[in-house]
């Protein structure tokens, strides 16, 4: 994102393993999935439901990406 000049308050991660975790720090809005690790949520700014209850579609409309 710095390469190319992307501010992290504008970058949007989903994630739900512990692999996800650097990644939903360093995002400026973090989403946990529903069914994603105890300390993936804690670290989330936002948990959404699972994916195949529509998680990021829920989250993507929440946060008014569509």
């Amino acid at each position: 994102a710095s390469k190319i000049g992307i501010e992290k308050n504008k970058i949007i991660s989903f994630g739900d393993g512990l692999n996800d975790l650097e990644m939903i720090k360093y995002a400026g809005l973090g989403v946990a999935m529903g069914n994603a690790k105890a300390e993936l949520k804690k670290a989330a700014n936002y948990i959404t439901d699972t994916v195949s209850d529509d998680g990021i579609y829920k989250a993507c409309k929440k946060f008014g990406l569509i």
